[in-house]
């Protein structure tokens, strides 16, 4: 984690990291103003706060109270070298926790990541820098030799190289990225989480049989979703790109909605339009992307190459982002190993849809095969002696598709993770299967699995697919688990073992899909220097219902998000249009404003914690419409999930709007108490919610100029790095 720190008056100073802002300073003792604890205390503070966390997380996994524990901690300086301390944590427990428990809870201090660190020792490296933010891969931890060369099943370059190389394609783009963590709970199952330490909303998670092959898969994952500006998906990108020569790619094309709104004749084909628009509901409108928001420029569409004969296919980039989320998008070393992973992770999730939703049971692969993989056998049985059984099963459907799937059940919860992993080659598959299974998670995450259930339409309805595509934690049925499968085992082989490999594969893999009838499209993007594609195959790669298109947009947005962002300079009239439109558009009352406008707030802030329900709550009191605002504010408090702080004002809020509603009392004979009970600055800030000199308490201005938004501008800074990088390509072209 990068933290920036800033010089502030006398000896303070401060700390940035992440959405966080820490003040440090002296005693007075020392020539401080005692505003605030010392770097040190900070550092003895974080012990015993990561002590208690693991303590925490063991007992919510038991459902063990910890309203009677009470934990603290000393450090005993020696008095002879102050650098060499003890640190003393005693844990004071309750009679009713059982031995087995008290030693668990013990243990699980000793799992402190804080404490190990230092156990372990921290290596500190100290040096002089020209730029900060020039030094882009400083936080990169591996560091392999320049001969070495271990290649891997699928890569047409050596790990090494191939982490080098996608490295210095980033470094070239001014992004810094830093390594936030590593796991490797079981025998060669490593993964990790990468992020841009300028904008740590994006980020990748790598998974592989090493660190080597893991921190390769984070990487070429990062310049995926680069190279497919799917980082910024759903995200406003300010009026300056919004009106740039391109929004997305040099190589776009707007088009207009014709007349009554009808879609241009020129983007999609009949192929498409058949599976998008089989009811002629799909209008131009629905197709503006939410990116730009620039309705006046129309429909941004990207081409891409149909495969059955090489036409180019306009695309709206809305509907991909709609429909599509990150699925048949890679990079590679080569063109053809991209379009193999593409197609794996295609056929990965719609084969395990097919399983899911026809609560298929499907035949175990035989230990004999499984011997031929001694690496995941170690894997699965070191998942087995932590007390999780492990199902190994063929998911080919009977040697159709190139997938297999690794299931872990869980008996202290009775919750159970079903992992798939495709790939040509059954080996493959199988390990991404089983490091899919636990990549960034602790044995502690997989008590949060869901339990399977012989409820049908739990299984089938569409958000469980979506669960299970991002990150495999949707139900599953226990149909899933019956001994009678419904295939036979096959030992199938989709590889191929000549030079070229990979272009072999990608054909056998295109074929697949052209022998089920399906049409395919490819985009290439190599413009930032690495090469990436997305594949599209309309009607079988979805994520999302082909309804989301008309019914669930997200450039609904465009209906709410100046408005809400000029939020504090609408008048009376401007305010009612916008709550009218809130709840005129099937809106989810406890959806955040964040999602919905595609602006990243700071999510430790009000406008970060918003929902539409507090939204609408706050401009009824603007409007000073107290019955409903008082309805609103008794589902904010029985529902919503907010701060402390933000709960304790609309209690206050409640009570005043009881009274000033109720004929019979008088808010004056309440007032004193209220304040005694509240606090004043809370109360001053209530009354000024009624009575107009407050207006959306909490709610800091801004604009569609986007100041102040310090995250958002932080994701607007890595998106402005890719499309300069762009534009010098279109320049040197």
């Amino acid at each position: 984690m990068e933290i920036k720190v800033n010089f502030l008056d006398k000896l303070r100073l401060e700390a940035k990291f992440d959405d966080f802002t820490v003040i440090a300073d002296q005693p007075i003792r020392y020539k401080g103003d005692g505003s605030a604890p010392g770097p040190f205390d900070y550092f003895l503070a974080s012990s015993a706060l990561c002590a208690a966390y693991f303590v925490k997380l063991y007992c919510n996994t038991r459902n063990i109270s910890t309203e009677n524990i009470r934990l603290s901690q000393n450090n005993i300086v020696d008095p002879d070298n102050r650098y060499q301390q003890i640190f003393k944590i005693q844990v004071e427990l309750p009679a009713d926790i059982s031995d087995k428990d008290r030693q668990g809870i013990l243990r699980s201090i000793e799992r402190c990541t804080v404490k190990k660190v230092v156990q372990a020792g921290p290596e500190f490296v100290i040096e002089e820098v020209e730029n900060l933010d020039a030094d882009a891969q400083a936080l990169l931890t591996i560091n392999p030799a320049n001969d070495a060369g271990t290649f891997i099943l699928g890569k047409d370059l050596p790990l090494e190289q191939t982490i080098a190389n996608m490295s210095s394609l980033l470094a070239g783009l001014g992004i810094k990225i830093e390594i936030a963590s590593w796991r490797n709970i079981i025998p060669n199952v490593w993964s990790l989480h990468i992020r841009d330490a300028h904008s740590p909303m994006c980020f990748t998670n790598g998974k592989g049989a090493t660190k080597e092959s893991a921190l390769a898969s984070a990487l070429g994952e990062y310049i995926e979703r680069l190279s497919n500006n799917h980082f910024y998906a759903g995200s406003y990108w300010g009026e300056e790109i919004a009106n740039a020569d391109f929004v997305h790619y040099p190589n776009e094309r707007w088009f207009k909605p014709g007349k009554k709104d009808a879609l241009p004749p020129d983007i999609l084909d009949q192929y498409c339009l058949d599976i998008y628009n089989p009811d002629d509901e799909l209008r131009g409108s629905h197709l503006i992307d939410t990116n730009s928001g620039n309705v006046k420029r129309g429909i941004c569409a990207l081409p891409f190459v149909r495969q059955s004969d090489g036409e180019v296919v306009y695309f709206p980039s809305n509907l991909i982002e709609n429909l599509y989320a990150s699925n048949g998008m890679s990079a590679g070393n080569t063109l053809a190993e991209a379009q193999v992973q593409c197609l794996s992770e295609i056929f990965e999730r719609a084969v395990k849809r097919e399983i899911l939703e026809g609560e298929l049971s499907l035949p175990d692969v035989p230990q004999e095969v499984l011997a031929r993989f001694p690496g995941i056998v170690a894997g699965i049985a070191g998942l087995e002696e932590q007390g999780f059984p492990v199902l190994v099963k063929d998911a080919s459907l009977g040697g159709q598709y190139p997938v297999m799937c690794v299931t872990l059940m869980n008996p202290r919860t009775g919750g159970v993770f079903a992992s798939f992993g495709a790939h040509p080659s059954l080996e493959v598959a199988l390990e991404r299967s089983l490091t899919e299974l636990l990549q960034g998670r602790s044995f502690e995450g997989l008590n949060d699995l869901p339990q399977p259930t012989f409820v049908s339409n739990a299984v089938t309805e569409p958000n469980n697919f979506v669960e299970h595509f991002i990150d495999s934690s949707g139900v599953v049925s226990w149909r899933f688990f019956s001994a009678k499968s419904d295939y036979q085992f096959v030992d199938w082989d989709f590889s191929a073992k000549d030079e070229n490999a990979n272009s072999t594969e990608a054909a056998t893999l295109f074929g697949i899909l052209q022998e089920m009838g399906k049409e395919v499209y490819v985009a290439v993007y190599d413009q930032l220097g690495a090469t990436a594609c997305r594949i599209l195959v309309p009607g079988y790669s979805e994520v999302y219902p082909v309804e989301d298109l008309i019914w669930d947009n997200t450039n609904k947005s465009l209906l709410f998000r100046a408005d809400i962002l000029n939020l504090h300079q609408l008048d009376d009239e401007q305010l009612e249009s916008l709550l009218e439109r809130l709840e005129n558009n099937e809106l989810d009352d406890y959806s955040d404003i964040s999602t919905l406008i595609g602006i990243e707030f700071d999510e430790n802030t009000v406008w970060g914690q918003l929902t539409v329900l507090e939204l609408k709550l706050l401009i009824q009191l603007a409007l000073q419409q107290y019955e409903e605002a008082h309805e609103l504010v008794g589902s904010f408090l029985q529902y919503n999930d907010n701060t402390v702080e933000r709960g304790l004002f609309y209690q206050a809020l409640n009570v005043v709007l009881e009274v000033e509603l109720d004929d019979d009392l008088e808010l004056d004979d309440y007032i004193t108490n209220f304040r005694r009970m509240f606090g004043n600055d809370r109360m001053d800030a209530v009354l000024g919610s009624l009575d107009g000199s407050v207006r959306f308490f909490g709610l800091t201005p801004t604009s569609m100029k986007l100041e102040g938004l310090d995250r958002h501008q932080r994701l607007l800074d890595s998106y402005k790095k890719l499309h300069a990088a762009r534009a010098k390509w279109v320049a040197a072209a």
